[in-house]
């Protein structure tokens, strides 16, 4: 399990562009999937994008493809989340979650970063 702390969330104006970053502890960062997902009041939660742990690949949720990019930084330890053309329908909280290769499922997961879009 990895600590992971996201920053970077605010109001921005629709149309706008906000970046997103996630800070993890530990030596194996570099070894890790790591994503980000989002989740509106009364809402589930939503896949937004995912990166490979060299970041050679990417995947991204049928509602922010072309809008979104992921990145890593490993040297950093940090992974980011570019969104640009926001949408009101983007407002969420923002998490970064992290998990193994050869695991299925995300299980390490930051606290969250609210982002809010204004039309």
């Amino acid at each position: 399990q990895v600590q992971l702390v996201e920053s970077g969330g605010g109001l921005v104006q629709a149309g706008g562009s906000l970046r997103l970053s996630c800070a993890a502890s530990g030596r194996t960062f570099s070894s890790y999937v790591m994503g980000w997902f989002r989740q509106a009041p009364g809402k589930g939660r939503e896949f937004v994008a995912s990166i490979s742990p060299s970041g050679g690949s990417t995947l991204y949720g049928d509602s922010v493809k072309g809008r979104f990019t992921i990145s890593r930084d490993n040297a950093k330890n940090t992974v980011f989340l570019q969104m640009n053309s926001l949408k009101p329908e983007d407002a969420a909280v923002y998490y970064c979650a992290a998990r193994y290769s050869r695991q299925v499922d995300f299980g390490s997961w930051g606290q969250g970063t609210q982002v809010t879009v204004s039309s």
